[in-house]
């Protein structure tokens, strides 16, 4: 009996070896597809994140309504995250979705966040709006856990979505609101990947906190 199942697997391993044999003949030397098949392969992302939600609850203080829901390092468990949770254009109003690399609070005290500041999509409410919302904010968690701005990448925070009674807003949260230059590529970078034809507002934390109104003055503007 050992022997015929030594001599299975020695005949399973053949196969795949000659799976691989064709497939790089076909595919011009590619054998990505034939691994991924035969080893149930997961696709790493550069950091790992996590998925926090608020729900506003006037009876709490606000950082207890942060409720860390999950977190995830491969391509496989995001899609397996965002497919089980809501729609963002689902969430009730006053709440949000954050979504920060692991070690980073969606607040403006964490460390890595208060010398930093924010690009600004501002969403006012309307008929039909619904799937615009959720394809800008799923556009905009891609650029971010899939390092879309090069080595400004590093830069990255997080991205946040409020869900509000007359606007909803998404933003990108950066690390040095001082890098121009860093800050700009993100902006730009973004402004071509979601395809907004509006104009999109960087400004730091330190000006939101003491802003007058929705939004703060802004540093930037693409």
């Amino acid at each position: 009996m050992a022997a015929e199942t030594e001599t299975e697997t020695n005949q399973a391993e053949n196969k795949v070896a000659a799976e691989k044999e064709s497939s790089t003949e076909k595919e011009g030397g590619d054998v990505s597809v034939v691994l991924a098949e035969t080893k149930n392969v997961k696709h790493p992302l550069q950091n790992e994140w996590v998925l926090w939600y608020l729900k506003p609850d006037r009876a709490k203080n606000w950082n207890e309504c942060l409720l860390k829901v999950s977190q995830f390092k491969f391509v496989e468990d995001f899609w397996a995250l965002y497919n089980h949770i809501e729609l963002a254009s689902n969430l009730s109003n006053g709440c949000d979705y954050n979504i920060f690399k692991t070690g980073i609070e969606p607040m403006w005290e964490d460390d890595r966040n208060k010398k930093g500041g924010r690009w600004l999509f501002v969403l006012q409410k309307s008929k039909g709006q619904s799937k615009a919302l959720d394809e800008l904010w799923l556009e905009v968690l891609l650029c971010i856990i899939g390092e879309a701005f090069g080595e400004d990448s590093d830069q990255i925070c997080g991205a946040v979505i409020n869900v509000r009674p007359k606007m909803d807003k998404i933003s990108v949260w950066t690390s040095d609101c001082n890098d121009q230059k860093a800050v700009l590529n993100i902006g730009r970078v973004l402004k071509s990947r979601t395809n907004v034809t509006f104009p999109i507002n960087y400004e730091s934390h330190a000006a939101t906190q003491v802003k007058q109104g929705s939004v703060a003055k802004p540093l930037y503007q693409i």
